[in-house]
């Protein structure tokens, strides 16, 4: 059933957000160009209202947490668990089966929010430890070159790179890159 052209399980779900304080700044009829709706809206938070979430819409799910990170609510009729598996994969913070009652809508959200927070912190530490990681292969890659040509102890050679890097006013991992790039 329809309300205003929009499916009635949906409709429920605006009416939720509405009641719960919420501004509804866009509408879509499906999930394939979330990320344009996104952001042209600007949303803070993007709640999907889909009957079985489809391998397409969770792929664009996915191209959204990717391009415009939000936390994403999902609404769904079907709970199958390797569903739930995969939107929680595609960057779904919170799935939800078989609608809510308006006043349980906030602290779906918030807690959508919150967990959508913690996997961005998450995230950004392992990219740093990641760089991290590099930045340390690169450093002993130099050394062992230096080591190499020079015939000097680990020691020495680190010693060389630092006395390097404050001659030069650079990082040590920028002049481990210099010392790997000369032949």
């Amino acid at each position: 059933m329809l309300v205003d052209g929009v499916p009635e399980r949906a409709a429920e779900v605006r009416l939720g957000l509405e009641a719960a304080g919420f501004e509804v700044v866009a509408l879509a009829s499906d999930a394939g160009d979330l990320t344009a709706l996104v952001r042209a809206s600007r949303a803070d938070i993007i709640v999907c209202d889909i009957d079985d979430p489809s391998r397409d819409a969770l792929e664009s799910m996915r191209a959204l947490n990717r391009d415009e990170p939000r936390p994403v609510v999902l609404f769904a009729e079907k709970g199958a668990p390797e569903q739930i598996a995969m939107a929680l994969e595609a960057g779904v913070a919170a799935y939800v089966v078989e609608g809510l009652a308006p006043a349980k809508v906030r602290p779906v959200l918030e807690v959508a929010s919150l967990q959508f927070k913690a996997y961005q912190t998450l995230r950004a530490e392992l990219e740093r430890a990641r760089a991290g990681l590099a930045q340390r292969e690169t450093v002993e890659q130099a050394k062992k070159r230096l080591m190499t040509a020079h015939r000097l102890s680990e020691p020495e050679a680190h010693k060389r790179l630092q006395r390097m890097a404050m001659e030069r006013g650079m990082k040590l991992v920028d002049v481990a890159n210099a010392v790997l790039a000369k032949i």
